[in-house]
């Protein structure tokens, strides 16, 4: 679970996004400024970060506040799962990253195995859409959604992507070192949990 002063400094980010967003009156608009302002100074304080950098990165956006979506797709060859490695952190993910506009989520777990390991997929089923804050994740700026979509390979052969150094495939007792900003044990065992159980349910939150 995310620390209270980052929840708090999240909620107090939206509620002044929104202020902003909707408000007409010049007073209350200073209100929520200050209430912007109020949480980048909490997060500054608790990380030592740049306020300019908070501010771009967690500060700038407008309009009505919602949930990033992350997706990951997850693929299996001989009971073993695709898993790609991360050039930002050296440790390993399953494909996937921030949704696109213009695209549905099959599309994007389809173009991000694509990119990052060099196969050819089909989307097949929804696996799980989990709060990234409910999982042991690092905590995190935005608040999450993610989406884990179950893809078949229809073709392609390995490939490192611009965003990867490495493409293998693991089993369930041989996983390797995990990038928890994007992937936890428990989620690569609840994809094995549906290989092994085709009509296991979707996992929610």
């Amino acid at each position: 679970m995310e620390p209270k002063w980052l929840e708090w400094a999240k909620q107090l980010q939206s509620i002044a996004q929104a202020g902003l967003t909707y408000s007409k009156d010049v007073y209350d608009l200073e209100r929520f400024e200050l209430v912007r302002n109020i949480s980048v100074e909490i997060l500054s304080h608790q990380t030592d970060m740049n306020k300019t950098v908070i501010k771009d990165l967690f500060a700038n956006e407008t309009g009505y506040a919602t949930p990033k979506v992350d997706i990951r797709s997850v693929v299996f060859r001989d009971n073993k799962i695709l898993m790609v490695r991360e050039n930002t952190d050296g440790d390993w993910s399953l494909p996937g990253g921030w949704g696109d506009i213009g695209l549905t989520p099959s599309e994007v777990a389809v173009k991000e195995v694509k990119e990052e390991s060099g196969f050819d997929v089909k989307a097949i089923k929804l696996l799980g859409v989990l709060d990234k804050k409910c999982h042991p994740h690092p905590p995190s700026l935005y608040h999450v959604y993610k989406m884990f979509i179950r893809c078949e390979i229809i073709g392609g052969q390995p490939k490192e992507g611009i965003e990867t150094s490495a493409v293998e495939f693991f089993a369930e007792n041989e996983l390797p070192s995990l990038s928890i900003a994007r992937n936890t044990e428990s989620q690569i065992k609840m994809a094995f949990k549906h290989l092994h159980n085709p009509q296991e349910p979707v996992y929610f939150d």
